[in-house]
């Protein structure tokens, strides 16, 4: 029954799934339609909107763009690639190299949604060198689908940004978040059935599409592409251990001030610190370093180019007041026990049109956090609410799939069928914690 049921979802996606940009243009047209109905803006005022919010979130997107290059070029350090390559050889047969898959990606993502994507996406190659009967593209909807808990993990920017500023007069450490019953128990669900569920998705053998071998070119290593040839005295400085050893001592001596002095509050600025860092140390040279990051930089074109669009999209919803709209009809059903679920859903709902934590945040969090102490639920829940919404409904927002897809060369629509079961099942999860915890 599971199978029939994915075989629908997978014919529904790859028949009407666009490309990504293009999914990012019609939901602006829709969002402007919604808001010359739901709202009293007019055309032109809804055009100026979107217009006034196209480079909103031009800061944000640097430190997406970065936590995910650095994650790239830390993921592609020749001890992590070794270590990856162990890992995968556990893989001995379609049903374990599937769980086996998710599990991994779903740990690297609880530890940086950046890390976790890459990584995903990297095993998922590995491992169909090992396991060529997987099918591939249920393999990297597994890679993809652990980043679901990206927003309940060490990189979540809603409890982070709670954690580090005075967020709409609350301020929140990660204890009260992140490592909070209501936030742990949906993790540690997910990163043990989610494997299982993938394995059952898989279609029988005939039906199976399996790894071709242009999927599976390698890219250039940063040692080859750094070519560490010295021939002048600017080269050697290129290629010297020593300077990236150093530069990375004195990253660490700060990290450590940084728990020291502030105790162990993370946010954006200091995990892409800490990614940068330990990219530095681990790729031994400047040279290599560099070559890493220019490789990871050629994956974000797509992040690049949409997030504007997207940036315009939560213009249009946060002037216009229908991501307010939005918001209030979820809260006008909720009572202080159904309000973290109803959160949650509403925050499915917006991420679907503003596929950023923190934008979104923008958008909903005044209007929840004013909402829950009213009805006197904990603002930490109400938060994580937002934030695990945020993160539910990327399991059918191509957006945050596309460097996982630039990696293992498949599309969207590829994947998305499966990612679909996914959502169902993960919301059904999700949901019942902040119900009943």
């Amino acid at each position: 029954m599971l199978r029939r049921f994915t075989r629908l979802c997978v014919r529904l996606v790859e028949r009407y799934l666009p490309d990504p940009f293009l999914f990012a243009v019609l939901l602006t047209f829709i969002v402007f339609i919604m808001g010359l109905v739901w709202t009293p803006s007019g055309p032109l005022e809804m055009i100026r909107h979107w217009g006034d919010g196209f480079w909103g979130l031009l800061e944000f997107t640097m430190q997406m763009v970065l936590i995910l290059v650095l994650g790239h070029a830390l993921a592609r350090a020749p001890l992590v690639e070794r270590g990856l390559r162990r890992v995968a050889g556990m893989a001995r047969d379609p049903g374990k190299a599937l769980m086996l898959t998710t599990f991994v990606a779903t740990v690297a993502s609880w530890i940086s949604w950046g890390f976790g994507l890459v990584v995903g996406a990297l095993f998922a190659r590995e491992v169909a060198k090992r396991v060529p009967d997987v099918d591939y593209r249920v393999l990297v909807a597994g890679a993809y689908s652990g980043f679901l808990v990206w927003h309940g993990g060490l990189s979540g920017s809603v409890p982070l940004k709670l954690a580090t500023d005075d967020q709409f007069g609350v301020m929140v450490p990660t204890s009260e978040t992140l490592f909070a019953a209501f936030n742990l128990v949906p993790v540690i669900v997910l990163a043990v059935t989610l494997p299982f569920l993938i394995r059952w998705m898989q279609p029988t053998r005939p039906e199976r599409v399996t790894v071709r071998p242009e999927w599976l070119q390698d890219d250039a290593s940063a040692a080859s592409l750094a070519n560490d040839s010295v021939e002048t005295p600017a080269e050697r400085l290129e290629t010297s251990a020593a300077i990236s050893l150093v530069t990375a001592a004195m990253g660490l001596i700060f990290i450590l001030w940084f728990f020291i002095e502030k105790g162990f509050q993370l946010d954006l600025n200091i995990i892409n610190f800490i990614f940068l860092m330990a990219g530095i140390a681990l790729h031994r040279t400047p040279r290599r370093y560099v070559a890493a990051i220019s490789e990871a930089v050629r994956k974000t074109g797509g992040i690049v180019l949409q997030f504007p669009f997207y940036a315009g999209i939560m213009g249009m919803m946060a002037s216009s007041g229908l991501g307010e709209k939005i918001s209030e009809l979820f809260v006008s059903i909720s009572n202080e026990t159904t309000f973290p679920l109803f959160t949650f859903l509403s925050a499915g709902l917006v991420n679907l049109f503003v596929p950023s934590g923190g934008g979104q945040w923008a958008v909903q969090g005044p209007i929840m956090l004013a909402a829950g102490e009213a009805l006197g639920v904990d603002p930490a829940k109400t938060a994580m609410a937002v934030a695990w919404g945020d993160a539910w409904t990327n399991m059918i927002q191509p957006f945050w799939a596309l460097p996982l897809l630039a990696i293992a060369r498949l599309k969207a629509r590829d994947i998305m069928g499966y990612c679909l079961v996914v959502l169902l099942y993960s919301g059904l999860v999700i949901g019942l914690s902040f119900l009943l915890l």
